[in-house]
Protein backbone atom coordinates (compact mmCIF):
# COMPACT_ATOMS: atom_id res chain seq x y z
CA UNK A 1 0.00 0.00 0.00
CA UNK A 2 1.19 3.31 -1.10
CA UNK A 3 1.55 5.41 2.63
CA UNK A 4 1.23 8.80 0.67
CA UNK A 5 0.51 10.93 -2.36
CA UNK A 6 3.93 12.01 -3.71
CA UNK A 7 5.16 12.84 -6.96
CA UNK A 8 2.76 13.64 -10.01
CA UNK A 9 -0.77 13.24 -9.83
CA UNK A 10 -3.72 14.66 -12.01
CA UNK A 11 -6.54 16.10 -10.96
CA UNK A 12 -8.57 14.50 -13.22
CA UNK A 13 -11.38 16.05 -15.09
CA UNK A 14 -14.53 14.08 -15.63
CA UNK A 15 -16.05 13.08 -19.27
CA UNK A 16 -19.84 13.62 -19.59
CA UNK A 17 -21.97 11.63 -22.02
CA UNK A 18 -25.07 12.45 -23.90
CA UNK A 19 -27.17 11.21 -21.01
CA UNK A 20 -25.54 13.48 -18.30
CA UNK A 21 -23.82 10.58 -16.76
CA UNK A 22 -20.01 9.79 -16.62
CA UNK A 23 -18.38 8.72 -19.43
CA UNK A 24 -16.41 6.18 -17.66
CA UNK A 25 -14.73 4.77 -21.11
CA UNK A 26 -13.64 7.87 -21.82
CA UNK A 27 -12.42 8.53 -18.59
CA UNK A 28 -10.69 5.64 -18.31
CA UNK A 29 -8.57 6.13 -21.90
CA UNK A 30 -7.61 9.32 -20.73
CA UNK A 31 -6.34 7.84 -17.59
CA UNK A 32 -4.14 5.57 -19.37
CA UNK A 33 -2.99 8.51 -21.65
CA UNK A 34 -2.03 9.96 -18.13
CA UNK A 35 -0.07 7.13 -16.68
CA UNK A 36 1.67 6.91 -20.39
CA UNK A 37 3.27 10.77 -20.09
CA UNK A 38 4.36 10.31 -16.75
CA UNK A 39 1.64 10.74 -14.21
CA UNK A 40 1.87 8.53 -10.78
CA UNK A 41 -1.83 8.71 -10.32
CA UNK A 42 -5.20 10.43 -10.43
CA UNK A 43 -7.71 12.49 -8.18
CA UNK A 44 -10.76 11.71 -9.40
CA UNK A 45 -14.24 13.97 -8.22
CA UNK A 46 -12.01 16.98 -6.69
CA UNK A 47 -12.65 20.40 -7.72
CA UNK A 48 -10.97 19.93 -11.51
CA UNK A 49 -13.43 16.51 -11.56
CA UNK A 50 -16.59 18.66 -11.12
CA UNK A 51 -16.48 16.50 -7.53
CA UNK A 52 -19.38 18.38 -5.83
CA UNK A 53 -21.75 17.67 -8.77
CA UNK A 54 -21.75 13.87 -8.79
CA UNK A 55 -23.23 11.68 -5.94
CA UNK A 56 -21.61 8.88 -3.56
CA UNK A 57 -23.04 6.20 -6.04
CA UNK A 58 -22.02 8.06 -8.93
CA UNK A 59 -18.46 7.77 -7.31
CA UNK A 60 -18.11 4.46 -6.06
CA UNK A 61 -19.86 3.34 -9.70
CA UNK A 62 -17.35 5.17 -11.91
CA UNK A 63 -14.14 3.88 -9.25
CA UNK A 64 -15.40 0.41 -9.85
CA UNK A 65 -15.55 0.39 -13.71
CA UNK A 66 -11.70 1.58 -13.98
CA UNK A 67 -10.98 -0.91 -10.58
CA UNK A 68 -12.03 -3.47 -13.54
CA UNK A 69 -10.50 -2.12 -15.90
CA UNK A 70 -7.37 -2.73 -14.82
CA UNK A 71 -6.26 0.32 -13.17
CA UNK A 72 -4.47 -0.50 -9.72
CA UNK A 73 -6.11 1.08 -6.35
CA UNK A 74 -3.11 2.53 -5.29
CA UNK A 75 -3.22 5.16 -8.28
CA UNK A 76 -6.46 6.72 -7.87
CA UNK A 77 -7.02 9.11 -4.95
CA UNK A 78 -10.64 9.52 -4.64
CA UNK A 79 -12.52 13.22 -3.23
CA UNK A 80 -14.70 12.36 -0.61
CA UNK A 81 -15.67 15.37 0.83
CA UNK A 82 -19.86 16.13 0.99
CA UNK A 83 -21.55 18.38 2.61
CA UNK A 84 -22.80 15.76 5.19
CA UNK A 85 -20.56 13.69 7.38
CA UNK A 86 -22.33 11.12 7.02
CA UNK A 87 -22.09 10.95 3.51
CA UNK A 88 -18.53 11.39 3.48
CA UNK A 89 -18.04 7.93 6.28
CA UNK A 90 -20.23 6.71 3.92
CA UNK A 91 -18.23 6.89 0.39
CA UNK A 92 -14.90 6.64 2.52
CA UNK A 93 -16.01 3.34 3.74
CA UNK A 94 -17.11 1.94 0.15
CA UNK A 95 -13.79 3.69 -1.41
CA UNK A 96 -11.91 1.82 1.09
CA UNK A 97 -13.65 -2.03 0.72
CA UNK A 98 -12.75 -1.56 -3.26
CA UNK A 99 -9.34 -1.33 -2.37
CA UNK A 100 -8.44 2.25 -2.33
CA UNK A 101 -6.63 4.22 0.58
CA UNK A 102 -6.03 7.64 -0.59
CA UNK A 103 -9.25 9.88 -0.35
CA UNK A 104 -9.23 13.67 -0.27
CA UNK A 105 -11.38 15.28 2.16
CA UNK A 106 -12.57 18.78 1.89
CA UNK A 107 -13.00 21.08 5.33
CA UNK A 108 -16.91 21.68 5.84
CA UNK A 109 -17.49 24.16 3.23
CA UNK A 110 -20.98 24.98 4.12
CA UNK A 111 -19.83 26.22 7.60
CA UNK A 112 -18.03 28.73 6.93
CA UNK A 113 -17.41 30.26 10.57
CA UNK A 114 -16.21 27.18 11.80
CA UNK A 115 -13.55 27.63 14.51
CA UNK A 116 -10.20 26.04 14.66
CA UNK A 117 -11.07 23.71 17.32
CA UNK A 118 -14.52 22.97 15.42
CA UNK A 119 -12.49 21.88 11.90
CA UNK A 120 -10.77 20.01 14.22
CA UNK A 121 -13.34 18.20 15.89
CA UNK A 122 -14.95 17.80 12.27
CA UNK A 123 -11.99 15.96 10.27
CA UNK A 124 -10.88 13.80 14.05
CA UNK A 125 -15.26 13.04 13.71
CA UNK A 126 -14.71 11.86 10.45
CA UNK A 127 -11.79 9.57 11.41
CA UNK A 128 -12.79 8.31 13.89
CA UNK A 129 -16.06 6.85 12.28
CA UNK A 130 -14.60 5.44 9.61
CA UNK A 131 -12.58 3.46 11.90
CA UNK A 132 -10.10 1.85 9.27
CA UNK A 133 -6.13 1.57 9.68
CA UNK A 134 -5.97 1.44 5.79
CA UNK A 135 -7.48 4.98 5.79
CA UNK A 136 -4.60 7.15 4.25
CA UNK A 137 -6.22 11.25 4.52
CA UNK A 138 -5.34 13.49 2.39
CA UNK A 139 -6.60 17.27 3.89
CA UNK A 140 -7.70 19.07 1.11
CA UNK A 141 -7.05 23.46 1.65
CA UNK A 142 -8.42 25.21 -1.37
CA UNK A 143 -10.12 28.33 0.66
CA UNK A 144 -11.10 30.04 -2.37
CA UNK A 145 -13.37 27.64 -3.58
CA UNK A 146 -14.98 26.15 -0.56
CA UNK A 147 -14.87 29.16 1.55
CA UNK A 148 -13.24 28.08 4.36
CA UNK A 149 -9.56 26.55 4.74
CA UNK A 150 -7.37 24.26 7.42
CA UNK A 151 -5.20 25.83 9.51
CA UNK A 152 -1.66 24.39 9.77
CA UNK A 153 -1.83 23.78 13.27
CA UNK A 154 -4.74 21.97 12.71
CA UNK A 155 -3.44 20.03 9.97
CA UNK A 156 -0.07 19.63 12.67
CA UNK A 157 -2.19 18.60 15.32
CA UNK A 158 -4.07 15.98 13.87
CA UNK A 159 -1.15 14.37 12.25
CA UNK A 160 0.09 13.77 16.05
CA UNK A 161 -3.35 12.34 17.60
CA UNK A 162 -3.51 9.82 14.11
CA UNK A 163 -0.26 9.37 12.80
CA UNK A 164 0.18 7.75 9.16
CA UNK A 165 -4.00 8.02 8.73
CA UNK A 166 -3.24 11.60 8.15
CA UNK A 167 -1.13 11.25 5.44
CA UNK A 168 -1.40 14.32 3.00
CA UNK A 169 -2.29 17.75 2.33
CA UNK A 170 -3.41 19.32 -0.92
CA UNK A 171 -2.61 23.61 -0.43
CA UNK A 172 -4.22 24.89 -3.47
CA UNK A 173 -4.70 27.78 -2.08
CA UNK A 174 -1.73 29.30 -4.53
CA UNK A 175 -0.01 31.39 -1.59
CA UNK A 176 3.35 29.53 -0.63
CA UNK A 177 3.57 31.49 2.35
CA UNK A 178 0.84 28.75 3.39
CA UNK A 179 2.63 26.21 1.92
CA UNK A 180 5.74 26.70 3.98
CA UNK A 181 3.33 27.14 6.99
CA UNK A 182 2.04 23.35 6.33
CA UNK A 183 5.53 22.19 6.14
CA UNK A 184 6.79 24.08 9.76
CA UNK A 185 3.47 22.57 11.43
CA UNK A 186 3.22 18.90 9.96
CA UNK A 187 6.57 18.18 8.83
CA UNK A 188 5.62 14.43 8.20
CA UNK A 189 2.63 15.19 6.53
CA UNK A 190 2.82 14.98 2.45
CA UNK A 191 2.03 18.54 1.55
CA UNK A 192 1.18 18.62 -1.90
CA UNK A 193 0.46 21.67 -4.00
CA UNK A 194 -2.03 22.66 -6.68
CA UNK A 195 -0.38 25.99 -7.87
CA UNK A 196 1.71 24.67 -10.82
CA UNK A 197 4.25 27.78 -11.27
CA UNK A 198 4.79 26.86 -6.98
CA UNK A 199 5.74 22.86 -7.78
CA UNK A 200 9.32 23.18 -8.81
CA UNK A 201 10.06 25.54 -5.43
CA UNK A 202 7.97 23.64 -3.44
CA UNK A 203 9.46 20.28 -4.03
CA UNK A 204 12.67 22.01 -3.59
CA UNK A 205 11.14 22.75 0.11
CA UNK A 206 10.39 19.65 0.97
CA UNK A 207 7.14 19.39 -0.76
CA UNK A 208 5.69 15.79 -1.45
CA UNK A 209 5.04 16.88 -5.70
CA UNK A 210 1.69 17.76 -6.82
CA UNK A 211 -1.84 17.29 -7.31
CA UNK A 212 -2.62 19.34 -10.61
CA UNK A 213 -5.67 20.15 -13.00
CA UNK A 214 -2.91 21.29 -15.59
CA UNK A 215 -1.29 17.58 -15.63
CA UNK A 216 -5.10 17.00 -17.88
CA UNK A 217 -3.44 18.81 -20.75
CA UNK A 218 0.53 19.39 -20.08
CA UNK A 219 1.03 16.05 -18.38
CA UNK A 220 5.47 16.00 -19.40
CA UNK A 221 5.43 19.61 -18.60
CA UNK A 222 3.91 19.44 -14.97
CA UNK A 223 6.32 16.18 -14.63
CA UNK A 224 9.80 18.58 -15.28
CA UNK A 225 8.52 20.30 -12.41
CA UNK A 226 8.28 17.42 -10.03
CA UNK A 227 11.40 16.73 -11.35
CA UNK A 228 13.20 19.77 -11.31
CA UNK A 229 13.97 20.56 -14.78
CA UNK A 230 10.77 22.48 -15.83
CA UNK A 231 9.88 25.85 -17.31
CA UNK A 232 8.46 28.08 -14.53
CA UNK A 233 7.59 30.63 -16.83
CA UNK A 234 6.27 28.95 -19.31
CA UNK A 235 3.95 27.33 -17.12
CA UNK A 236 3.29 30.47 -15.36
CA UNK A 237 2.09 31.62 -19.13
CA UNK A 238 0.07 28.54 -19.55
CA UNK A 239 -2.28 29.14 -16.27
CA UNK A 240 -2.59 32.75 -17.51
CA UNK A 241 -4.50 31.25 -20.09
CA UNK A 242 -6.97 30.18 -17.62
CA UNK A 243 -7.20 33.42 -15.79
CA UNK A 244 -10.93 34.96 -15.18
CA UNK A 245 -12.52 32.03 -16.71
CA UNK A 246 -14.21 29.34 -14.92
CA UNK A 247 -11.86 26.69 -14.69
CA UNK A 248 -12.88 23.44 -15.51
CA UNK A 249 -15.28 24.58 -19.09
CA UNK A 250 -11.87 26.18 -20.26
CA UNK A 251 -10.29 22.67 -19.20
CA UNK A 252 -12.37 20.58 -21.43
CA UNK A 253 -12.76 23.04 -24.25
CA UNK A 254 -8.82 22.46 -24.94
CA UNK A 255 -9.09 18.92 -24.49
CA UNK A 256 -12.31 19.00 -27.47
CA UNK A 257 -10.27 21.04 -29.57
CA UNK A 258 -6.76 18.99 -29.22
CA UNK A 259 -8.12 15.77 -29.53
CA UNK A 260 -11.07 16.36 -31.56
CA UNK A 261 -13.70 14.94 -29.33
CA UNK A 262 -16.32 17.15 -28.83
CA UNK A 263 -17.88 14.77 -26.13
CA UNK A 264 -15.44 16.17 -23.89
CA UNK A 265 -17.16 19.58 -23.66
CA UNK A 266 -19.71 18.76 -21.56
CA UNK A 267 -19.88 20.12 -18.19
CA UNK A 268 -22.68 19.69 -15.24
CA UNK A 269 -25.19 22.44 -14.46
CA UNK A 270 -24.48 25.34 -13.57
CA UNK A 271 -21.58 25.43 -15.41
CA UNK A 272 -21.66 25.82 -19.01
CA UNK A 273 -19.88 24.72 -21.98
CA UNK A 274 -16.60 27.03 -22.70
CA UNK A 275 -16.88 27.55 -27.04
CA UNK A 276 -13.93 29.25 -28.43
CA UNK A 277 -11.50 26.12 -27.98
CA UNK A 278 -9.68 26.82 -31.12
CA UNK A 279 -8.53 29.99 -30.01
CA UNK A 280 -7.22 28.71 -26.71
CA UNK A 281 -5.51 26.12 -28.26
CA UNK A 282 -3.77 28.48 -30.62
CA UNK A 283 -2.98 30.38 -27.07
CA UNK A 284 -1.65 26.71 -25.89
CA UNK A 285 0.59 26.18 -28.97
CA UNK A 286 2.11 29.76 -28.86
CA UNK A 287 3.16 28.78 -25.41
CA UNK A 288 4.66 25.23 -25.63
CA UNK A 289 5.05 25.20 -29.53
Amino acid sequence: MSEQIKGLWCAVTTPIDASGSVDVGRLRDHTQWLFSEGVDGIVPFGTTGEGASFSSAERISVIGELLKSGISPDRIGLGVGMPALTETFSLTRSALSLGLTHCLVLPPYFYRDATDEGLEDYFSSYIDHVADDRLRMTLYHIPQVAGIGIPARTAGSLRKRYGKLVAGLKDSSGDFKQFQAFRAHAPEVAVTVGNEPDIMRAVAEGGAGTICGMANIVPRLVRALVDGTGDVEQMSAITAIFSGRPFVPTLKAIMAERSGQKDWLRVRPALREATDGTALVNRLKSITG
